[in-house]
C-alpha cells in the first residue's frame, strides 16, 4: 500500500483534488486511472480510501469511498534533541524516530551546541515522508528550535528524563519507564549537556538517566530512547 498525505481532508470531505506534483506522480509514475483506488491520510489519524474520477496530470480528482480512524498508540513521546553538527545525522534521527513512533520533536539549542540554526522546512518534509513510508496516520509535531533554558521552563506533564554522560548518579531509562504515559526525554549535543544545564533540569524535576553502558552519539541516543518507550508500550 502506498500512502498519500493531504492535511485538508476531513471525515466530512467527499471529493478533493491532488496537487500538481502528486497528480503527475499518480497518473504518470503509478499509472493510475479512472476508478483506481488510493489511500490517503490527513496526519490526524484518519485513513481514507479514495477512487479516482479524473486522472489528470495537473489535477487528479478523487472521491472518498471509505474512511477509518486509526487507533493511536497508548503513550505520548516528546523528544527534545539538540541538533547535530552534521545535519544528515539529525535528519536520520527524524526519519527513524517517526518510523518507530514519536509524537513531538523539539530541537533544543544547548551550551555546547555546534549547530544553532536549522532548516525546519526540510525537517518537516523528512518527517512527512517517513510517516507515509511507514504507513502511520499520525504526523509527529515538529516544534520550532528553542533554547534549553526556555524549553525546561515550560510546563511539561508526565515522566521527565534527561540523558547525559556526566559521572553522577543516574538510573536506567528502560527500567523506569511506565506504559501509557506522557514522556519527555532530553538528549544533548555532541559535547553533552553542560553541568549547569543538568543542574537546571534537576531543579525542574527531570530525572537523570543512562541509555546503556556505551557512549552514544546524539542521534543514536535519541533513537534508543524512542525505541525504549515504544518497547515498554508494546
Amino acid at each position: 500500500m502506498q500512502l498519500f498525505y493531504n492535511s485538508e481532508i476531513t471525515e466530512h470531505t467527499t471529493q478533493f483534488s491532488f496537487s500538481k506534483e502528486e497528480s503527475k506522480h499518480i497518473v504518470k509514475v503509478l499509472r493510475k486511472t479512472t476508478n483506481d483506488t488510493l489511500h490517503i491520510t490527513n496526519g490526524k489519524g484518519w485513513l481514507f480510501t479514495a477512487q479516482i474520477i479524473v486522472p489528470d496530470l495537473k489535477k487528479c480528482i478523487a472521491t472518498l469511498i471509505a474512511k477509518q480512524l486509526q487507533p493511536k498508540h497508548r503513550y505520548n513521546l516528546h523528544l527534545a534533541v539538540a541538533p547535530t553538527k552534521m545535519n544528515d545525522r539529525y535528519e536520520w534521527f527524524l526519519e527513524k524516530a517517526t518510523e518507530i513512533g514519536v509524537d513531538s520533536i523539539t530541537p533544543i539549542i544547548c551550551d555546547h551546541s555546534e549547530r544553532k540554526i536549522i532548516k525546519p522546512e526540510r525537517y518537516e518534509k523528512i518527517v512527512l515522508s517517513a510517516m507515509k513510508q511507514s504507513l502511520h496516520c499520525y504526523l509527529p509535531k515538529l516544534n520550532k528550535a528553542i533554547s534549553f533554558s526556555d524549553f525546561i521552563n515550560q510546563e511539561i506533564a508526565g515522566q521527565l528524563f534527561i540523558a547525559h554522560c556526566e559521572d553522577s548518579e543516574k538510573i536506567s531509562l528502560k527500567n523506569h519507564l511506565k506504559p501509557k504515559q506522557n514522556v519527555t526525554i532530553l538528549i544533548g549535543p555532541e559535547g553533552d549537556f553542560s553541568v549547569k544545564e543538568i543542574q537546571q533540569a534537576l531543579q525542574f524535576h527531570f530525572i537523570p538517566v543512562t541509555l546503556g553502558t556505551t557512549r552514544l552519539r546524539t542521534e543514536t541516543a535519541a533513537i534508543v530512547a524512542c525505541h525504549s518507550v515504544a518497547f515498554v508500550n508494546e
